[in-house]
């Protein structure tokens, strides 16, 4: 053969690599860009966790309701649960996020993360009198605080989307230098007992970058 129809079938398959190199990198980006709360879980995380290598399992929608609607509102909030935040808040996080839209970010990225805020029977994590938060920081992003929030007793997450009247701030942490996990400790639960919302608000360092996370607990 010809050294012509050689090169063309070196470039056809150098271009078929490099599409595919390029549509590889563009699945993987959002798996390694930022972070989540991974305990207790936040909603998004909590679903893909239990859900991700399973999503179609018509069992969802009896053994895990409030993830079941997540997923057929938006499967990307779930493949993206290390994306649920907000640029250019300037720390004034009550002024820019909505009432009942907290575990959404005000319904950031179109809208994405909006079955977040769907009150109902999230999957809870038990938790004893005193405990602790792992934040996980995929992209060594770093912190300039963590902030913590408990519902306050009385509040009814099955029936009532989250306001910020519903919480008590509970923690405000130091800076975090860049890394992958952020541990804040020893945090008390109070007097309150059964069903509650943790609410954390991470303000990563490298930019004005807010995450905003709702984990689904229990106090026995």
């Amino acid at each position: 053969m010809p050294k012509g129809p050689h090169r063309w079938a070196r470039r056809a398959l150098a271009l078929l690599l490099s599409t595919a190199m390029i549509f590889a990198i563009a699945l993987a980006g959002p798996a390694s860009a930022h972070g989540s709360v991974v305990d207790p879980a936040s909603r998004n995380y909590g679903c893909w966790l239990r859900w991700g290598s399973d999503f179609q399992n018509p069992a969802m929608q009896q053994q895990d309701p409030m993830c079941w609607q997540a997923w057929q509102d938006n499967t990307n909030a779930m493949w993206n649960w290390n994306g649920l935040y907000r640029n250019g808040v300037g720390g004034n996080h009550e002024a820019v996020i909505p009432n009942g839209q907290l575990c959404s970010a005000g319904l950031t990225e179109g809208g994405r993360y909006r079955s977040m805020d769907t009150p109902g029977a999230w999957t809870m994590a038990n938790l004893a009198a005193t405990f602790n938060i792992r934040l996980n920081d995929q992209a060594r992003h770093g912190a300039d605080y963590i902030r913590v929030y408990i519902t306050r007793q009385g509040y009814n997450a099955l029936t009532t989307p989250l306001g910020w009247n519903h919480l008590e701030l509970v923690r405000t942490t130091p800076r975090y230098a860049p890394g992958d996990v952020y541990m804040i400790n020893n945090i008390s639960k109070g007097s309150r007992t059964g069903r509650h919302v943790i609410y954390t608000i991470w303000q990563a360092s490298h930019m004005d970058q807010t995450f905003y996370f709702c984990s689904d607990v229990n106090f026995g």
